[in-house]
């Protein structure tokens, strides 16, 4: 017999939550605030794609509590600082034990950074060309993470546009990830009190 997979879990605090976020604390505050939540402007975007590839191969968790030093250590994702990173800078961060200390995906935000301003020269800006993939806003919650994917289509074309424009680590589940975490779509599962067409939910995507 195939294990069912839980949809909501109720807290303490008598809320419905998605399972991942009805523990930690910290991953509580980040479902109820961020997580789902329309995010829109150029170095907001540019940080949550730094970020995703961070996580990638790890808990989210983990870069969630590094995130104020992400912040300190990449000139709070602001692309024109970070793409005028160089060798120094690289050092610095390869010691810096307040970050995920790894080469390549150190190298790839300062990449990433230059992609961003690179947008210009094609016309394009990063808020624009990242939510030309949203697919329409779901009519209905998932009724578990089993419904929830990894990767879709749209993920797919978007790490296949990104990485045409010079971005690194953007594979399509980094894009999904980053789809779900900016308000692209909406996973929230039935229960939760965030999901679509829960009480006290937002109408359509973002807003509070």
């Amino acid at each position: 017999m195939t294990e069912a997979v839980p949809v909501a879990v109720v807290g303490a605090d008598g809320v419905g939550r998605c399972p991942w976020g009805a523990g930690d604390g910290l991953l509580a505050e980040y479902h109820d605030t961020e997580w789902g939540r329309e995010l829109r402007g150029r170095d907001a975007l540019f940080e949550r794609i730094s970020l995703e590839a961070f996580q990638s191969g790890l808990s989210w968790l983990i870069v969630l509590r590094k995130r104020p030093a992400f912040r300190a250590a990449f000139a709070g994702f602001d692309p024109e600082a970070v793409a005028r990173f160089g060798d120094d800078d690289v050092a610095r961060l390869l010691a810096d034990a307040g970050i995920v200390r790894n080469r390549a995906k150190i190298d790839a935000t300062i990449a990433n950074a230059r992609a961003v301003l690179g947008l210009a020269e094609r016309g394009e800006d990063l808020e624009t060309l990242l939510w030309s993939f949203a697919p329409p806003p779901r009519e209905a919650p998932p009724a578990g993470f089993d419904e929830v994917p990894a990767t879709t289509p749209e993920s797919t074309a978007m790490a296949k546009a990104l990485r045409a424009r010079g971005f690194r680590f953007v594979g399509p589940t980094t894009c999904y990830a980053l789809m779900q975490a900016t308000g692209m779509v909406d996973d929230h599962v039935a229960g939760c009190f965030r999901a679509v067409g829960a009480a006290g939910a937002p109408r359509g995507r973002g807003t509070a």
